[in-house]
C-alpha cells in the first residue's frame, strides 16, 4: 500500500472529491447529506445541506457545483467501525441533479425524476465534456428482493435537455471521458465491469457496440471486488475505485491492468487529482470516513472546468 496522509477524518461516508485551486478538496458526506470543503490546514466548512443522498460532484462551466443526488441510503454502523450503505433510505426523496453555489450554499434542483420523460432513481457520478454538457450514471436503488434497472444520461448545464442515452446498464457507477473526449467509460458495481462507449457527437454514442447494444466490456478483475467511481489520467489510464479487496485499479485504454494500488478501507469509493502538476491523488475512504492524499506516479487529467 502506498504511503498517504489523512486530509480529513470523521467524515460521514465521503464521496465525489473535487480538488480546488487553493488546495482544498470538496467532498460530499453522503450519510450526513451535506457538501463539505476540506482545507489543507485540517479545517473544514459546510458548503451546503442538500438532503437526500449527495454523491458525485463536478464543477460546471458556470463555476458552480453539479451534484448527483441519489435520494438517500439507509446506513448501518458495522461493529468493526465501518459505516455501510444499506438499501434505499426510509425517507427516500427521489433522484435528482442539483446545482450548488459554492459561495452562498444555495441549492437548485436542475433535473428531477420525470423531467423530459426520464426516470431518475439514484444519480451517482458525473463528468462534463468540452461542449458544456455532462454525462451521469444512475446507479438505482436496492430494496428487499428487487433492484432498479437504470441507465446513463446526458444533460445540458442550463437545464434545457436531459436524455437517457444508454439503457439498460448494469448498476452503473463511476463515469469518465478519455482525454480526447471520444470514449466514455462507465464502471458497473456488481458486475465489476469497466465499459467503454464510442462517443460520436455531444451526448451521443455508437449504439452498435458489442452483444446487447452500445459499449464493450473493457476490463473485469478476478477476486472479491466491486467497482465504484473513477477518474482518468492525463495519459488515458482509467483509475477505478475498487470495493472489497480495496484499492485503485489502474486500467489502460486497451483494457490491461497497469497496477493495483491497495488501500486500507474496503469502501474505497473515488479518486481525483490536485496540485500544480496534478500528481497528488485524493481518495475517499468512505467506510472509515477519511479523505486521504497520496503521491501519484502520473498526472491526472485536466477536467473540462
Amino acid at each position: 500500500m502506498s504511503d498517504f496522509t489523512v486530509v480529513a477524518s470523521g467524515l460521514r461516508f465521503p464521496e465525489g472529491p473535487v480538488a480546488m485551486p487553493d488546495g482544498s478538496v470538496i467532498v460530499v458526506e453522503c450519510e450526513a447529506r451535506r457538501i463539505t470543503r476540506c482545507f489543507p490546514d485540517g479545517s473544514r466548512k459546510t458548503i451546503a445541506e442538500t438532503g437526500g443522498g449527495p454523491n458525485g460532484l463536478a464543477i460546471g462551466p458556470d463555476g458552480k457545483l453539479y451534484c448527483c443526488n441519489n435520494g438517500g441510503f439507509n446506513f448501518v454502523q458495522h461493529p468493526g467501525g465501518l459505516l455501510i450503505p444499506h438499501g434505499q433510505a426510509d425517507d427516500y426523496s427521489g433522484g435528482r441533479i442539483e446545482r450548488i453555489d459554492i459561495d452562498t450554499g444555495a441549492v437548485e434542483i436542475l433535473y428531477k425524476d420525470g423531467d423530459f420523460g426520464c426516470v431518475l432513481r439514484g444519480p451517482n457520478d458525473i463528468v462534463f465534456d468540452a461542449h458544456g454538457g455532462f454525462w451521469f450514471t444512475d446507479h438505482g436503488k436496492n430494496r428487499p428482493r428487487e433492484r432498479d434497472i437504470t441507465g446513463i444520461f446526458y444533460a445540458r448545464a442550463d437545464g434545457s435537455h436531459l436524455e437517457e442515452v444508454i439503457f439498460p446498464s448494469e448498476n452503473p457507477n463511476g463515469i469518465g471521458l478519455s482525454p480526447d473526449g471520444n470514449t466514455l467509460y462507465a464502471a458497473e458495481t456488481y458486475t465489476c465491469r469497466l465499459m467503454a462507449f464510442r462517443v460520436i457527437a455531444p451526448g451521443k454514442v455508437d449504439q452498435a457496440g458489442g452483444l446487447g447494444g452500445a459499449g464493450i466490456p473493457l476490463y473485469r478483475p478476478a477476486g472479491y471486488k466491486f467497482f465504484d467511481s473513477l477518474g482518468v489520467e492525463e495519459g488515458g489510464n482509467i483509475c477505478v475505485a475498487t470495493i472489497g479487496e480495496s484499492g485503485i485499479s489502474v486500467i489502460s485504454p486497451a483494457g490491461e491492468l497497469v497496477e493495483f494500488i491497495a488501500t486500507p478501507d474496503p469502501f474505497t469509493t473515488n479518486i481525483c487529482w490536485g496540485g500544480a502538476d496534478r500528481k497528488t491523488a485524493y481518495v475517499t475512504l468512505s467506510g472509515t470516513g477519511q479523505l486521504i492524499a497520496m503521491p501519484w506516479p502520473r498526472a491526472g487529467l485536466t477536467l473540462a472546468y
